[in-house]
């Protein structure tokens, strides 16, 4: 029995597309990344195949859609080469860089900084692009279900997406809660820890929980870094916030290293989304009233009042009938 392709019928949609005049490319081109995302392993055709189809659509749709699903590849781990250069993102494994003469190296650096230059005002302009809830719930979703290796592709990833970044923690507020959070590491008290990092982050309690709970713990380097946290400080919150990680020297290391690496920029998006995710928790509790609800409601009720009453009407009738008794 031979495996349905990947992204049936496509062909088909293009062409009822052109016929009936609706520019749907947009819309095939998200569900053709959604689809994508969704299986962590593909098969070479189906690589094949995806690099063929969206290749046609990338440069035909608008540039919203086309940065939310720059968004979105930029995450996934297994996005195709040529795609990944198509939009301009960093493939998530790069290959070893070869030894070059201090002289080459010193050219090539130098021809290389106008690019670098050039390229931030671009990243400026595009990093305006608002995490919806539902974007952002999911962002952290993927996040907390990754492993070590994948969250570090994650965070790399990130910086180079145009989402929105949060802003930054006032310098003051910061620094004093950098001294309470180094406090309550230094007694392993968890909950003030915890409640400090809460408050100073903007974070539901929920969410710095489970940030200081990680039992891997990159999303605490993501929050230290986002808090502008110097590294000797997040090294010694490593030691002595819990003994877990403190007593592993190859835990201690790895999220040393991880700290070192993590963009600013990459911490404070994965706290927009830490933000932006309790908004899909929040809408879902109160459900918008209608025009119509208290009309209905009004019809329902009444409909119950008669119906009630209904019974009562009938035990009158004995009444009135032994009053007819008495006159007679």
């Amino acid at each position: 029995m031979t495996k349905p392709p990947l992204f049936s019928g496509f062909d088909g949609l293009m062409n009822l597309s052109r016929r009936e005049g609706v520019d749907i490319r947009p819309t095939l081109l998200r569900v053709l990344a959604d689809l994508y995302v969704q299986t962590s392993t593909h098969s070479e055709e189906e690589a094949r195949q995806f690099v063929e189809l969206t290749s046609r659509l990338i440069d035909q749709v608008d540039d919203a859609t086309r940065a939310a699903v720059r968004a979105r590849l930029a995450l996934y781990p297994a996005t195709p080469a040529p795609i990944l250069n198509h939009l301009g993102l960093k493939p998530s494994h790069p290959e070893p860089r070869k030894p070059l003469a201090r002289e080459i190296h010193a050219s090539s650096s130098a021809a290389q900084e106008p690019a670098a230059t050039s390229r931030e005002p671009h990243l400026r302009m595009t990093s305006n692009l608002s995490m919806q809830p539902a974007d952002a719930a999911e962002i952290s979703g993927l996040f907390f279900g990754a492993g070590s290796a994948e969250r570090a592709v994650i965070l790399h990833n990130l910086s180079e997406t145009p989402l929105k970044p949060s802003p930054r923690v006032p310098a003051s507020r910061a620094k004093r809660a950098i001294e309470a959070l180094e406090m309550a590491a230094w007694i392993a008290d968890l909950e003030n820890f915890t409640l400090e990092l809460s408050e100073t982050l903007i974070l539901p309690w929920k969410i710095a929980t489970q940030v200081v709970n990680d039992p891997t713990g990159e999303p605490l380097a993501c929050a230290a870094k986002a808090l502008g946290m110097p590294g000797v400080v997040y090294q010694r919150v490593l030691l002595f916030l819990k003994p877990e990680i403190g007593s592993s020297v190859h835990m201690v290391y790895r999220l040393s290293r991880l700290y070192d690496t993590l963009q600013e920029r990459s911490a404070l998006i994965m706290l927009a989304a830490w933000r932006g995710s309790t908004l899909v928790v929040t809408r879902a509790k109160y459900r918008p009233t209608l025009y119509d609800d208290e009309r209905g409601r009004a019809r329902s009720a009444a409909a119950q009042t008669r119906t009630a009453s209904q019974p009562a009407s009938d035990a009158a009738t004995p009444r009135a009938g032994s009053s007819q008794k008495a006159e007679r």
